[in-house]
C-alpha cells in the first residue's frame, strides 16, 4: 500500500477536511497554519452557489506537539451569496470540530486541557504552561466542555443511599471565620451528587427542596456523621428513609472521651498537662489501641499506668466505655440484642463518675436509633469519607480556592461521576 506522502502533514495534524499550508517554528512554538478544504458552499436561504469573500485568520491554542505548544492558524473563510436579491448576504464558516465559535482553543486542546485538569486532578498552571497560554484561557475551556458534563441531566440519576459530610473551603483570617462546603454523595455509587455552601442545616434544606419528589422518594438510606443539623434537615425532606449515623464518628465519640478525660485527671492529679514521664501521659497510645490489640504486656503495662495516675478510676472508666461502644459493631444483623446492648452501655455510662463518661450517655441516647440502623443495612460513610479525600486532594493541587463557583466545578469533574465519553468523538 502506498501512502500519498502530501497527506503527512494532515495526518499528523489529525482534523479531518483540512488542508495543511504551512508549518513553521517561531519562538519555541510550533505553528501550523490550515484551512478547510471545502470548495463547494451553497447560500443556506436560497441554495445558490456562494464564493469566497475572503478569510479571517484565527489564532487557536492546541495540543502540543515534538515537545513543544502549538498554535493552530486557521483561515477561516467567509463565503458570499452568488445572488444579489438574496437577504443573507455573507457568512463564517463554522467547524465545531476544530473550535467553538469565539474560543481561543481548539475543541481538542479544551476537551484535553479539562480532562487533565478535571478528571485527572492536575492545576489549571500546569495545563496552561503545557499549551503555553494563560492560566484564565485553559480555566474558561475547563468551565466551557466541564459544565457540559456536570450540569448533564443523566449524570444524576436515581440514588438509594446518600451520605453527606463536610470538608473546609476557606481558613479562617483575622476578620472572618472558617467557610465550609458540604457534600452530598452517592454512597453505593461511589461519587459526589453535588456541593454546597455551609454546614447548616438552611443550606442543605434548600439544595433538597429543589430536588424531584421523584428522586427523593428513591432514596431509602442517610448516613452522616454526628451532626444534629444534617440529621434534621435529612429527616425533614426524606422522613421516609433509614437515617444512619457514621460507625466511625459513633466509636470516635468514646475516643475522644477517653483523651479528655485522660488530659483532665492529669490536670487534677499533677496541675500539669502530660509530661514524658507521667503515668497517664505514657499510656495515651495504648488507651486508643483497640483492646484485642494489645499484647499480654501492653495490657500489664496499661493496668499499671492507670493504677499509678488514675487514683479515681475516671480514666478506666472511659476506657471501658469506649471498648463496649466498639462491641456494639460486631453485633451487626443482631438488632435486637445490640438494643439491649446499647440500652445497658447508656446505664452504664449515667451512672459513671466521670463527667465525659455521662456526657457520652447523652449523645448515644439522642442518636439512638441511627446508631441502630447500622445493624440492619450496614451502611456507613465510609464512601463519602473516601470522596472527601479526593476533595482535599482538589484544593490542594489547586493550592486553594476563592471562588465556590470554579471549586465546585472542580470536584463534580474529579468525582462527580460524569460521563467523559460525551465530549468524543469531536462533531463533524
Amino acid at each position: 500500500m502506498t501512502l500519498d506522502r502530501t497527506r503527512w502533514c494532515e495526518l499528523l495534524v489529525g482534523l479531518e477536511r483540512v488542508e495543511v499550508l504551512d508549518v513553521a517554528r517561531l519562538l519555541q512554538r510550533l505553528v501550523v497554519t490550515v484551512e478547510s478544504t471545502e470548495r463547494l458552499m451553497g447560500c443556506g436561504a436560497c441554495g445558490t452557489r456562494a464564493t469566497v469573500k475572503d478569510r479571517d485568520r484565527v489564532d487557536l491554542a492546541d495540543l502540543p506537539a515534538f515537545g513543544c505548544p502549538v498554535t493552530l492558524v486557521w483561515l477561516k473563510r467567509r463565503w458570499r451569496c452568488g445572488e444579489a436579491d438574496c437577504g443573507a448576504g455573507t457568512w463564517t464558516e463554522d467547524r465545531p470540530d476544530i473550535a467553538p465559535a469565539r474560543s481561543t482553543m481548539t475543541r481538542r486542546a479544551g476537551v484535553w486541557a479539562t480532562a487533565q485538569v478535571g478528571r485527572h486532578v492536575h492545576s489549571v498552571s500546569w495545563a496552561a504552561k503545557e499549551l503555553g497560554v494563560t492560566w484564565h484561557t485553559v480555566m474558561d475551556a475547563v468551565t466551557l466542555w466541564g459544565e457540559l458534563l456536570v450540569e448533564h441531566p443523566d449524570r444524576v440519576g436515581a440514588t438509594t443511599a446518600i451520605g453527606v459530610d463536610e470538608t473546609s473551603f476557606l481558613a479562617a483570617t483575622a476578620t472572618e471565620g472558617t467557610r465550609w462546603v458540604s457534600s452530598i454523595c452517592d454512597v453505593e455509587g461511589r461519587s459526589v451528587i453535588d456541593v454546597i455552601e455551609g454546614r447548616q442545616a438552611p443550606e442543605l434544606d434548600r439544595w433538597l427542596t429543589d430536588q424531584t419528589e421523584d428522586w427523593k422518594a428513591a432514596v431509602s438510606i442517610t448516613v452522616c456523621d454526628l451532626h444534629e443539623p444534617f440529621r434534621a434537615a435529612l429527616a425533614r425532606h426524606l422522613p421516609d428513609a433509614t437515617a444512619v449515623a457514621d460507625p466511625f464518628h459513633v466509636v470516635a465519640v468514646g475516643t475522644r472521651c477517653v483523651d479528655a478525660t485522660r488530659r483532665r485527671v492529669q490536670n487534677d492529679t499533677l496541675g500539669h498537662r502530660g509530661r514524658k514521664g507521667d503515668p497517664l501521659y505514657r499510656c495515651r497510645k495504648l488507651l486508643a489501641m483497640a483492646e484485642e490489640r494489645l499484647e499480654d504486656n501492653g495490657t500489664t503495662k496499661l493496668r499499671g499506668l492507670l493504677a499509678a495516675g488514675d487514683p479515681f478510676g475516671h480514666v478506666r472508666e472511659a476506657w471501658t466505655a469506649k471498648e463496649c461502644l466498639r462491641d456494639l459493631y460486631t453485633l451487626y444483623g443482631q438488632p435486637e440484642l445490640a438494643g439491649r446492648w446499647i440500652d445497658g452501655l447508656i446505664d452504664d455510662c449515667r451512672a459513671a463518675r466521670a463527667p465525659e463518661v455521662r456526657g457520652v450517655a447523652r449523645t448515644l441516647k439522642r442518636w439512638r436509633d441511627q446508631i441502630l440502623a447500622w445493624h440492619t443495612t450496614g451502611a456507613s460513610n465510609g464512601p463519602t469519607e473516601g470522596l472527601n479525600s479526593i476533595i482535599k486532594k482538589v484544593k490542594r493541587v489547586g493550592a486553594g480556592f476563592r471562588s465556590f463557583t470554579n471549586y465546585r466545578l472542580r470536584i463534580l469533574l474529579a468525582v462527580g461521576g460524569c460521563n467523559w465519553s460525551l465530549l468524543n468523538p469531536a462533531p463533524r
